[in-house]
């Protein structure tokens, strides 16, 4: 989606060296184009996320201001667990998450969404930040009439801009999220080689794990 790719090739910029830029860094008019869809996440005092900022677009999407709503109660019971972990892995490990979901309404009707969500350093700190954006791959008729009251992931990939190490956390999420992989005493199988967004990964069901992204 045009929005992810901007804020992620902005934020890959600004970064530098640094596994993540500060907020301070932003400056909004860069990402003009994708301000409408973004949003910054912010850690509260149940060690949740919520939305410190929004975007109108997507305040839109979902009939609401979203500003100072949780954002890790969106998601469906069943994926709460994998999105906590997902959210260690961007605050704790600077990896990149890209997530796709499905949203259904009160009257059944459903969008598929993507996310991107990546690290953001406060006050010297990456654990209480994310930065992100949101987008409808297709936007039916009633999107912004009836709001999305449930979120299914279908979908996730996590790049690990700087190439290091990122076996682990990948485990880790992929036993959150992914049902359908047999586990052995010996851990999960090994991914299949696939190539995502031009770049070599290692697909587990619908999980790639993409290594680097700096090119």
């Amino acid at each position: 989606m045009p929005s992810t790719k901007t804020l992620y090739t902005y934020w890959n910029t600004i970064r530098g060296s640094r596994s993540a830029p500060d907020r301070r860094d932003i400056d909004p008019t860069r990402i003009r184009e994708a301000l409408a869809n973004t949003f910054i996440l912010e850690l509260d005092g149940q060690d949740k996320f919520s939305f410190r900022l929004a975007g109108s677009h997507l305040c839109t999407s979902y009939c609401r201001e979203l500003k100072g709503r949780s954002f890790s109660a969106l998601w469906h019971d069943r994926d709460s667990d994998a999105m906590d972990t997902l959210l260690r892995a961007v605050t704790e490990d600077h990896a990149v998450a890209l997530v796709t979901f499905q949203g259904t309404t009160a009257l059944q009707t459903k969008v598929t969404f993507e996310t991107i969500l990546m690290p953001l350093r406060h006050n010297g700190s990456t654990h209480t930040r994310i930065l992100g954006a949101m987008s409808a791959l297709e936007e039916p008729y009633w999107l912004g009439v009836q709001p999305v009251l449930e979120q299914r992931i279908t979908g996730l990939r996590l790049i690990w801009p700087d190439e290091i190490a990122a076996e682990d956390t990948a485990r880790e999420v992929l036993a959150s999220v992914v049902n359908d992989v047999d586990f052995s005493q010996t851990g999960p199988r090994p991914g299949q080689p696939t190539t995502v967004y031009g770049r070599t990964a290692r697909r587990y069901a619908h999980l790639a794990v993409i290594d680097g992204g700096r090119n």
